[in-house]
């Protein structure tokens, strides 16, 4: 492992009991990001330091940007599309399950969304990972899963990495544009380092993993070495992107859930100026 240090700078002052899932909006050059357990879609401009706050109906795990304007939404009852407006709403698929909710999610190369579930409790094998076309269709991919969180693709499109966290594991598969194969280990998280959550890929295919309980994210080599570790001052970040107009400043989330004395910066957005170089990301295609 190198020993390179990297300095954290606070994006987004908040207090977010759950801040996840980060995204980078090369169109309208703004990170977008949610707080799940808060019911809010927050976006932030770095370039003037305008924010916007939206609030949705149900807990949201996820929000994308739409290759035609608007959001994609992995809702607690399902998947949604927000308008360009983000004033019309329709269910692209909808699906209630008692005690289950949505989570992360992610966008394919090929413009699937890909979204996961979990149950409130965690229970083992009550959540999925599925991938929604943007005509609806559905196909389960995972239908034994826990947390499922992390979801990206190798720079070529061939690999897939995914992370169900108590499994502390981040897996690897096989992938040939629409299904995923051959699933093995491309590293694992010691005890007491935290749970992997959520990850990004850069453009030399490393993988970087925010560790929720552990205050730190980790950049793990193509082989599953550890290559980085980018260390911080609150107990859970959740989830990673790179964005900014070269890609390359880290935007990472994190959460205030659970803690009973949460460090100040606990819920906010944080950023790692120049930390390397990220990959674009591409657009829901419905």
């Amino acid at each position: 492992m190198t020993g390179t240090t990297y300095t954290y700078e606070v994006a987004v002052r908040a207090e977010a009991a759950l801040g996840e899932g980060p995204t980078w909006d090369a169109d309208a050059q703004r990170l977008i990001w949610i707080d799940i357990l808060g019911s809010r879609i927050y976006t932030y401009d770095p370039a003037s330091g305008r924010r916007t706050v939206m609030a949705t109906e149900q807990h949201v795990g996820a929000a994308k940007p739409r290759a035609g304007g608007g959001l994609v939404v992995n809702l607690r009852d399902g998947v949604g599309l927000y308008g360009p407006s983000l004033g019309d709403f329709r269910w692209l698929h909808r699906d209630p399950v008692p005690g289950r909710r949505a989570n992360d999610a992610a966008v394919a190369p090929d413009g699937s969304l890909w979204a996961g579930t979990m149950r409130y409790d965690e229970a083992p094998g009550g959540g999925t990972l599925s991938r929604f076309t943007p005509d609806g269709t559905v196909d389960v991919v995972l239908d034994d899963v826990a947390v499922s969180n992390g979801t990206g693709w190798s720079p070529d499109g061939r690999l897939m990495y995914y992370i169900d966290s108590p499994t502390r594991r981040v897996d690897v598969f096989d992938f040939d544009g629409q299904r995923v194969t051959n699933r093995r280990q491309l590293a694992g998280i010691e005890e007491g380092a935290g749970f992997p959550d959520g990850l990004t890929v850069d453009a030399e295919g490393c993988v970087w993993v925010a560790l929720w309980d552990g205050g730190a994210v980790r950049r793990y080599t193509p082989s599953g070495e550890l290559d980085q570790v980018v260390q911080l001052p609150v107990l859970r970040p959740t989830a990673c992107t790179f964005g900014g107009p070269d890609l390359a400043d880290l935007y990472i989330t994190t959460a205030r859930t659970g803690l009973d004395a949460p460090h100040p910066l606990s819920g906010s957005v944080l950023v790692v100026p120049g930390a390397g170089k990220g990959l674009a990301q591409p657009a829901f295609a419905g």
